[in-house]
């Protein structure tokens, strides 16, 4: 039976929803030409607010995806999903009985635990602030308070990526590599951070660049157009360079060019990991 071309994903959730998005998203992108119509339904923790959201689900039938605590809700959500004939999972049920079955407890049911304002959440906002004050070689005088300090030519997705490990509660500073121009004072003196080159293939820089271009207007558009920020020699050229100076200091570098960003931060936080048992062990 060939798939429909597109669907209604109900994701319903007690919390934020960013699990179930995350494992929705994950899904069904390994289903090529099938388009998943989403819809979130986020902090539904009374029976009023679940009533409202079967009223959506009837309107635009769909799958329907949980990560619901409280059983009543439960109940509720799926005996009227039978009755829509709309499939239904909750997305943390074999994960609770796993975990039931290795402790021997059961579950708090206490809805978005997992967004409680403990150390790990304060240390993921102070991550966080430190990193959009390092943003693009910003305020350098205090790189040695990083953890992670990234460095790369033009669109080799620093930015992002080093938000993504600020949200993983990685103090991430990224800087630039320009031609022509030194990189800040001290870097290649700093034992603390981890530091890493974001590397990509020139085609995939200049097509980056070029899509850049086109969303800016006016003199900056210009400028960056008529120099050599777009020209395949010059990119590949900013490339080896920054190749050669990460190697000349040591520093290990990420090719990004067919890697998502969590692929990069999964395969630096491995890096980091190692580098700070390496900072222990000489301290011991």
């Amino acid at each position: 039976m060939n798939p429909p071309p597109s669907f209604h994903f109900h994701l319903v959730s007690d919390a934020t929803g960013e699990t179930l998005v995350a494992v929705a998203r994950a899904a069904a992108s390994q289903y090529a030409g099938v388009t998943s119509v989403e819809h979130m339904h986020p902090l539904v923790r009374s029976a009023r607010q679940l009533e409202r959201v079967l009223d959506e689900i009837a309107a635009a039938p769909g799958i329907v995806l949980y990560t619901l605590v409280d059983e009543d809700l439960i109940e509720t959500l799926e005996a009227r999903c039978r009755e829509l004939n709309c499939p239904s999972l909750s997305v943390l049920a074999p994960v609770f009985q796993l975990l039931r079955s290795y402790l021997g407890a059961e579950q708090a049911n206490t809805p978005g635990a997992q967004h409680v304002l403990n150390d790990g959440y304060f240390r993921r906002i102070d991550a966080l602030n430190y990193t959009m004050a390092h943003d693009d070689g910003q305020d350098g005088q205090y790189l040695a308070e990083a953890d992670v300090i990234l460095l790369g030519v033009s669109r080799t997705s620093k930015t992002p990526t080093s938000i993504y490990l600020a949200n993983r509660g990685v103090k991430t500073a990224n800087i630039p590599l320009v031609p022509d121009l030194p990189p800040p004072p001290g870097l290649e003196n700093l034992k603390g951070p981890l530091i890493v080159g974001l590397v990509a293939s020139p085609e995939r820089i200049v097509a980056i660049r070029h899509n850049r271009l086109l969303g800016l207007e006016g003199d900056m558009a210009g400028r960056l157009s008529e120099g050599n920020y777009v020209d395949p020699g010059s990119v590949a050229s900013e490339i080896m360079a920054s190749r050669r100076f990460c190697a000349r200091h040591g520093w290990p570098t990420i090719d990004v060019t067919r890697r998502s960003i969590e692929e990069t931060a999964a395969a630096i936080l491995a890096m980091l990991t190692e580098h700070r048992a390496d900072l222990a062990a000489e301290r011991a």
